[in-house]
């Protein structure tokens, strides 16, 4: 994964100073700029894993806090969706006066409507981008609906959102009223892709349908399957970023270039890690040329880009399984369709240094029990778990 991940930030339409990251690679094809969902933050995992798959890619991100939330100054009481759209317009001129205005705009839930709205007034945009949009932003209101009466009473009502307290005011709910999405996406006249899972529970596949026929051509609809609406797997978010990276290389009018995963050498004869710029843990790895990324789990202060050590201790000794075994059922002629093998780890004190790990080999073929055996002892014998089991010295020094 080439680039770094900076830290900035930029002044709000209203003067407020709002927090950004931009992840950004090292020869950058094109920038795009991400808004994240209702109540969100830059650094939900979903924003996160998008922006760094695209990094992947060739594509500079840049995500930041609307007003009022995570890092950024001001009070998230006096926003609405027009300010939300406003921070979106001063962020792209911060890219623009910065770095290069962006091609792409993306957003989540109701970012996407906001991105929608907002194209119109960035003339650089050539394409916009939605996940789990709805097609009208006073479908917000629906998540509040229990407190309106208070909201119209009084004025404002403190409503808990995903746990945590937001003051809502009726300025908000009367700001909502006055958005028209659909129509915007009628007006839009720049390519837009619609992702959105069907069986998405907050925001549901209706709208998806709603914001796609008023679209004009050219529109896309791409369906996320089994995710939740905050795609909180990191494989769902990174299988958008892969579609996402795909649809806007038509649109930017950059030629795709050959890129690499990871900016580390191609170390032959043995591994290389060495630190990941603008990443607290993470480490760029070379095994033998091939390029990947190891990371810690956000819980441990990483950012979950790549397997931690451990776990690919593991992942070694599953995959050398399958391997010995496929050798060794070629060489027999045994009529061996497919196997599976799964490493988890025994109870232990330390679970980043467990004593014991659990091997469940899963084959599938015309076998009897005694060449299932056999085969269980053969996986048994692959040189990973040889290297575990008799022991192996390490010599250490500094170079």
């Amino acid at each position: 994964m080439t680039g770094e991940t900076k830290r900035t930030e930029f002044q709000s339409a209203g003067g407020e100073t709002l927090a950004a990251a931009l992840d950004i690679p090292h020869k950058p094809r094109a920038y795009a700029l991400f808004a994240h969902c209702f109540s969100c933050t830059k650094d939900i995992k979903a924003a996160r894993e998008i922006a760094r798959a695209l990094r992947a890619e060739g594509f500079a991100v840049m995500r930041f806090d609307f007003t009022g939330l995570g890092a950024s100054e001001g009070e998230f009481a006096n926003t609405n969706f027009s300010s939300n759209v406003d921070d979106l317009v001063a962020a792209a001129d911060f890219l623009r006066e910065t770095y290069e205005a962006p091609s792409i705009l993306i957003g989540h839930s109701l970012g996407g409507a906001a991105a929608i709205v907002a194209a119109t007034r960035i003339p650089e945009v050539k394409g916009v981008a939605t996940i789990g949009a709805p097609a009208e932003a006073d479908h917000v209101a629906m998540q509040i609906s229990e407190h309106r009466d208070e909201i119209e009473e009084k004025g404002m009502a403190t409503v808990t959102l995903a746990g945590r307290p937001f003051t809502i005011k009726k300025q908000f709910l009367d700001d909502l009223e006055k958005q028209d999405v659909l129509a915007c996406a009628a007006r839009l006249k720049k390519p837009l892709l619609i992702m959105h899972a069907p069986f998405d529970q907050t925001v549901g596949v209706d709208n998806a349908t709603k914001i796609f026929i008023a679209a004009k051509h050219p529109k896309s609809f791409v369906s996320l399957d089994s995710a939740d609406h905050l795609l909180s797997d990191p494989a769902d978010a990174r299988y958008a970023a892969s579609v996402l990276a795909a649809w806007a290389g038509r649109y930017i009018g950059a030629a795709p270039h050959a890129l690499e995963t990871t900016s580390a050498p191609q170390f032959t004869g043995g591994a290389l890690a060495r630190t990941m710029k603008g990443e607290p843990l993470a480490v760029e790895l070379s095994i033998d040329g091939h390029p990947m990324v190891i990371d810690a789990s956000a819980a441990d202060g990483g950012h979950d880009l790549g397997p931690n050590p451990t776990r690919t201790v593991e992942g070694a000794l599953a995959a050398c399984g399958v391997m010995t075994i496929q050798m060794y059922a070629r060489r027999k002629k045994w009529d061996v369709k497919s196997v599976e093998i799964r490493i988890r780890r025994g109870p232990a004190g330390d679970s980043h240094a467990p004593k014991v790990l659990e091997k469940e080999v899963r084959l599938e073929g015309d076998l009897d029990e005694t060449q299932r055996a056999r085969l269980l002892e053969i996986a048994d014998k692959c040189p990973v778990h040889r290297m575990l089991t008799d022991g192996v010295t390490v010599n250490s020094r500094i170079a």
